[in-house]
């Protein structure tokens, strides 16, 4: 426990901010479209990441520094994109019903939760260094430390997913959609430009 409850509170702290997966995530929520998939992809993918960087591939990737530079670029292209079509969404009022028009079949889905998942460097800076380098400081329990920041994500993914599900028939106006499309388009330009000029 002594473990445990530093690696849930570390790993919490980490991934509350929202970003372009929460978004994506409490954006499949409110359309009620393929939630459990994109919850366990997160939460899955994000254990996964953790317990690579408490086995010692954080280290290696630090001495890999073209590696996070390709991902980086990568990252900026695929966000901006993503961007685009959001603020493209915001427009067409199709898109604007979570029950009409906008949904999606869950390899399109899966294909752009992975993407925004492992195109993101700092996903990478997050989750194999800074918290696969936290966990090794607690030695022979590194691996509670990572169980604790394993069980964070699926808790923050679940949360936000079935709770935008549970809350999506109270949004259902237009504007609403129009807002979210918009404001959703803000945060992926945001973090493309933060990716573009961060200093790795």
């Amino acid at each position: 426990m002594l473990a445990l409850l530093p690696g849930f509170l570390t790993g919490l702290s980490l991934i509350i901010a929202i970003g372009a997966q929460n978004a994506f995530v409490i954006r499949q929520g409110l359309l009620r479209q393929h939630v459990l998939s994109v919850v366990a992809i997160c939460a899955i993918s994000d254990a996964a990441l953790i317990f690579l960087g408490t086995g010692g591939l954080g280290t290696l990737i630090q001495s890999k520094p073209s590696l996070l530079e390709f991902i980086r670029w990568f990252g900026v292209i695929y966000l901006t994109w993503f961007g685009i079509r959001s603020v493209r969404s915001a427009f067409k009022s199709q898109s604007l019903n979570a029950g009409e028009g906008s949904a999606m079949s869950i390899s399109k889905v899966v294909g752009i939760c992975l993407s925004l998942t492992f195109l993101n460097p700092h996903v990478y800076l997050d989750t194999l260094i800074l918290l696969g380098s936290i966990a090794n400081q607690f030695e022979g329990d590194r691996w509670f430390f990572a169980l604790g920041g394993a069980l964070a994500s699926l808790v923050w993914f679940s949360t936000i997913g079935f709770g935008a599900r549970a809350a999506s028939r109270f949004m259902s106006k237009p504007i609403f959609w129009k807002i979210l499309d918009s404001i959703i388009a803000a945060i992926m330009f945001t973090i493309a430009i933060t990716l573009a000029f961060y200093d790795f």
